[in-house]
């Protein structure tokens, strides 16, 4: 068997030359330093024929392991399929089996050894491509974490105060992620299965981070040619909000907006599925920060505090719908599905009380301010 080495090499490199030409110049090249392992590799599978009564060893961590593993991982860096390599694999096998199939005639060889190299011979072919194959998949998965940690490592800095361009730059170019001109975050909040779901059902463009509480995902281009109503229906039932489109410089901003907007989801003062910030703009700069507008709502509707819970609450919500509807009663009496007369009545009485301020457009618009962006029922937030 070692004498035939170079002529078995040989017809494997003619049978694997017009399906895998790299295999078959590889055969070439190395010839002479593949007939000397090979040499060893054949007594040792003549010594396990030998002994058909025992179980074939496993390779473990042996030399073979190590070499097949490493071939497995250097098909997966060179961007071939493992099925190439796996089918090198079985043509080196049936040329192998052939030729020591005639040695063992030629040498009339007892039947028993017979079985038992056939037996050998494709048991390790079997190894050495389970070893190749679990090389390429470590690779593989390997390769898979790196990817995912550098596009972490981006979409962190993306998210920072602290991203200038050329650092930006040299993270999506590690990342192999384009920088495109403009992008909007995208948040769900954890708990939220099937937003979650959905946001990962995202293409590959778009970076994805998790974080305390909630996923972030960057999607590039989001005003781009049929992008909004793609995202619309991809993110539709599943509670994401989408931030502003920015420069890809300005995603800190971005990310601002979309938290404030999902908070407003939360409290449900915003209602749509998805809700794109750009379009709720006004409610989001009044709502930025609450303690700002409790402070105004205290101070503008002080008239009101003396009132039982049910007054307030009533005339609130004809004082906000009288302002929306720039004083027509007739509308406000159709928002509030109440009678024209119960209005002019509940004006009478905010007159009464406000005075001079509901004829003041400074203090109209103060109201407004601390009124109209409340529930979507009509009433203020309490918060």
């Amino acid at each position: 068997m070692t004498r035939r080495l170079p002529a078995i090499l040989n017809e494997v490199r003619d049978q694997l030359v017009e399906q895998h030409p790299d295999y078959a110049a590889f055969l070439t090249e190395e010839l002479a330093e593949i007939v000397t392992a090979s040499a060893g590799f054949v007594r040792r599978l003549i010594n396990l024929a030998e002994r058909p009564d025992e179980d074939l060893p496993e390779l473990g961590s042996g030399v073979e392991q190590v070499v097949f593993e490493e071939i497995g991982r250097t098909q997966y860096r060179q961007g071939r399929r493992v099925t190439s390599l796996l089918s090198a694999y079985r043509v080196g096998a049936r040329v192998a089996w052939r030729h020591v199939s005639e040695a063992a005639l030629d040498l009339e060889v007892p039947a028993e050894l017979f079985a038992s190299l056939a037996t050998t011979v494709f048991a390790l072919v079997d190894q050495l491509s389970e070893s190749s194959l679990k090389g390429y998949l470590q690779e593989q998965s390997d390769a898979v974490r790196m990817r995912e940690r550098l596009r972490d490592e981006l979409t962190e800095l993306l998210l920072s105060d602290r991203a200038d361009g050329a650092a930006v730059q040299a993270a999506a170019l590690r990342a192999e992620w384009r920088l495109p001109r403009s992008a909007a975050v995208v948040l769900v909040e954890d708990e939220n299965q099937l937003g979650r779901e959905l946001v990962a059902r995202l293409d590959d463009t778009c970076l994805r981070l998790r974080r305390p509480g909630q996923l972030v995902t960057i999607v590039p281009d989001p005003g781009g040619p049929g992008r909004r109503a793609w995202l619309a229906r991809a993110l539709r039932g599943g509670g994401a909000v989408v931030g502003a489109t920015v420069p890809v410089d300005r995603l800190p901003a971005s990310l601002r907006i979309a938290e404030v907007t999902l908070r407003l989801r939360r409290d449900r003062l915003l209602a749509d599925d998805p809700v794109f910030a750009d379009e709720h703009l006004d409610a989001i700069i009044v709502h930025r920060d609450d303690r700002l507008l409790e402070v105004l709502r205290k101070r503008c509707l002080a008239p009101l505090d003396e009132l039982g819970d049910a007054s307030r609450e009533r005339l609130q919500t004809t004082l906000r719908s009288w302002l929306l509807h720039l004083g027509d009663r007739k509308a406000v009496a159709e928002d509030l599905h109440i009678h024209p007369q119960t209005v002019s009545y509940r004006l009478g009485r905010l007159h009464e009380l406000f005075g001079p301020a509901l004829d003041d457009p400074a203090a109209r618009a103060t109201l407004l301010l601390a009124l109209a962006w409340g529930p979507a029922g009509g009433q203020p937030t309490s918060e």
